[in-house]
Order: structure tokens, then C-alpha cells, then sequence
């Protein structure tokens, strides 16, 4: 493990490993028998992992979600494909590199895949735009989707973003617009659609390539409106507060599960994606068969129907009666003209 990639709660897992290499090293150099010890450290290593990972707040599970060693888009598709062809461009104006997509394989089943995808260096980071889309992007995600429609290919849409770029440029060729094309046509496109969340999943950018007919997010990823960070700043304008907006954001994939926003989760190995690679491409690629198995063989109008409930049976609101249920976030007081404001609910 990197020195720059530990987290502030792993901490005590790396000391302990490195108390192991050490026993182990100077049991060698001595040659002294630590069987014993070493298996009793292991164990204690184990369960200190079990412990540590199965109880990470919201703000940690965003934190492992941005991991850089942590598989992209472009890794799953390598690593689960028995073939794969990029394809390039909107056809209208230029090649997003933050959006990636292409024909590939999965034991003889044709599939387009559709992602976000980041870099690792600085100058890939630069390259992809730090996976946040352009229009360009989600205008070639959709021109990919009409041809697997017309073809009657599945469509697997894996994401991971931080959001869609919100620059002038992007505004001004229309950003909003092209995610909610997306949104109308992929509520209606005639083949299936999986979304799987694969890193974080910020809000319209996340969202427009995550209409479906099976939404999964891998067990350490979050799927949110907004970002902790953004969220503080608009609410407290400070970044400090990052992680009480987390838990108020219930930003988790147990929590989106729970509020009926996502179809299930795909487990991953102890501590993240990024610990063991090749068992979480292993989950993903048993999801991807086994859901594309069951909807290649739905009635398409059935199909298109139970799409667009999915979506439309998402979300819960309270009605308020009065302007004094607008209340601060630090006292709870009503606000005065002028004051940042949030609305109460019934869950706080």
C-alpha cells in the first residue's frame, strides 16, 4: 500500500503489517521459528479489517469510493470482455475522453458499453477532464445507445464521476440539455439497460447514463445529488462540514438501496475494489450475466413499462404547512431574509 493512498482509519492496519514484516524479517535473518506469532498476528490483522471496513461511516465509504488505485471503467471492461472495440466521437462536434464506450463480448453475448472514465497521472487526469463529461460526452453516449438499439444489443453503462463538467463552454453548448435527452431516451430505448456504480455517482452527471432497467452500485460507492463538499459549502460554505453532509445525504449504496433508488448491491473484496481487482471484475461480470440473461428474455413492451415505473415510484416528500418549518442547520431557528435555509422533514 502507498504511503499516499492510506486513510486516516487504516492506520492501524498498516502498523500492524508492518509489525508482521518485521517478525517475519528478523525471524529469517535469525532464523527463528514465529510460526505461531505470525498466524496470531494475522488473525489479529483479519479481524481488525473485518471490524474496521464493516463499520465505515458515510464519509469513508466516499473516501474509498476516490481511491486512485481503484478500478475505472475501462478496467472492467478489459478485464470481463472476451473482446472489445472503442468507438469514437457525437458526430457533431468532437470526441469526449471523459465518456468511453465500445462493442464487446461476454461469452458470445454482444454488449455496448458505456462509462465515465478518469486517469491516474496527472496528465491522464487532464486527458479525461477528471472523468466529468462534456455535452460532446453524453451526446456520444446516447449515439452508442441508438445503435445498440438498433441492433437489439444490451446496454451495460458503468459510472463514475464526480459530476458533469459545469464549465461556460459546457454550459453553453448545452449540458442540461443534453442529460436530459438522455434521460427521455433512455426511459424509452428499445433494448435493456444496466447501470452499474462503480466509484461515485455525483448527481446529473452520474445520471445520465444511469436510466435502467437494473441499477446496482458496488458495495463501496456512493450515488447522490450532490457531493459531501458541495453540499458543505452550499449549506455552511465551508468544506468542514463534509462529512455531517454525507450522513445527511444518505449518499451510501445501502442507503440508496434502502430508499428503493437502486436494484441491489455488488459485493467487494475487504477494504475495496482496489485490494483485489480481479475478484470485483469477477462480481461485476456475474451480475452482468446474470441480469442480461433474465432481460434479453423480457416482452420489450413489459420491458419499456416496468423501466419507467422503476423511476417513477422513486422518492418520498412531506407536505408543509407553514414558512416556519424552513429552518437553519446549525440552530434550527427560522431563518431571516436573506439566510441560507433547508427544508425539515420527518428523517431529519
Amino acid at each position: 500500500m502507498k504511503p499516499n493512498t492510506i486513510f486516516d482509519f487504516e492506520k492501524p492496519i498498516v502498523e500492524l503489517e508492518k509489525r508482521l514484516e518485521e517478525m517475519k524479517l528478523i525471524a529469517a535473518e535469525n532464523n527463528v521459528e514465529v510460526e505461531q506469532a505470525t498466524r496470531e498476528l494475522e488473525k489479529k490483522i483479519h479481524d481488525l479489517k473485518v471490524n474496521i471496513y464493516s463499520n465505515l461511516s458515510r464519509w469513508q465509504k466516499v473516501q474509498i469510493s476516490r481511491h486512485p488505485d481503484r478500478p475505472y471503467s475501462l478496467d472492467y471492461i478489459e478485464a470481463i470482455t472476451d473482446e472489445f472495440v472503442e468507438l469514437f466521437g457525437d458526430r457533431n462536434y468532437k470526441d469526449d475522453k471523459a465518456m468511453i464506450g465500445g462493442l464487446g463480448a461476454i461469452n458470445g453475448q454482444s454488449i455496448m458499453f458505456i462509462g465515465q472514465q478518469k486517469g491516474r497521472t496527472t496528465k491522464e487526469r487532464q486527458f479525461r477532464n477528471f472523468g466529468m463529461p462534456n455535452p460532446e460526452g453524453y451526446r456520444k453516449a446516447l449515439r452508442l445507445m441508438k445503435i445498440a438499439e438498433k441492433f437489439r444489443i444490451p446496454v451495460v453503462c458503468l459510472i463514475d464521476t464526480p459530476g458533469a463538467f459545469p464549465g461556460l463552454e459546457a454550459e453553453e453548448r448545452g449540458q442540461g440539455e443534453a442529460i436530459a435527452r438522455n434521460l427521455l431516451e433512455m426511459s424509452r430505448l428499445q433494448t435493456p439497460i444496466l447501470c452499474i456504480i462503480i466509484g461515485e455517482g455525483a448527481s446529473g452527471g452520474a445520471l445520465g447514463i444511469g436510466i435502467g432497467d437494473r441499477v446496482y452500485m458496488m458495495e463501496n460507492t456512493w450515488y447522490s445529488v450532490i457531493s459531501p463538499e458541495s453540499c458543505s459549502s452550499i449549506l455552511w460554505r465551508s468544506w468542514e462540514h463534509k462529512e455531517q453532509a454525507a450522513e445527511a445525504l444518505k449518499l451510501t449504496a445501502k442507503d440508496n438501496l434502502e430508499l428503493n433508488i437502486i436494484d441491489g448491491i455488488i459485493a467487494e473484496p475487504l477494504g475495496g475494489a482496489h485490494k483485489d481487482p480481479q475478484t470485483a471484475f469477477e462480481n461485476v461480470k456475474t451480475q452482468i450475466v446474470q441480469d442480461l440473461q433474465e432481460l434479453t428474455e423480457t416482452d420489450l413492451d413489459e420491458l419499456l413499462a416496468s423501466r419507467v415505473e422503476k423511476f417513477l415510484q422513486m422518492g418520498v416528500f412531506d407536505e408543509i404547512d407553514s414558512m416556519y418549518a424552513l429552518t437553519t442547520p446549525d440552530v434550527g431557528q427560522p431563518t431571516q431574509k436573506g439566510e441560507q435555509a433547508v427544508l425539515s422533514t420527518s428523517e431529519g
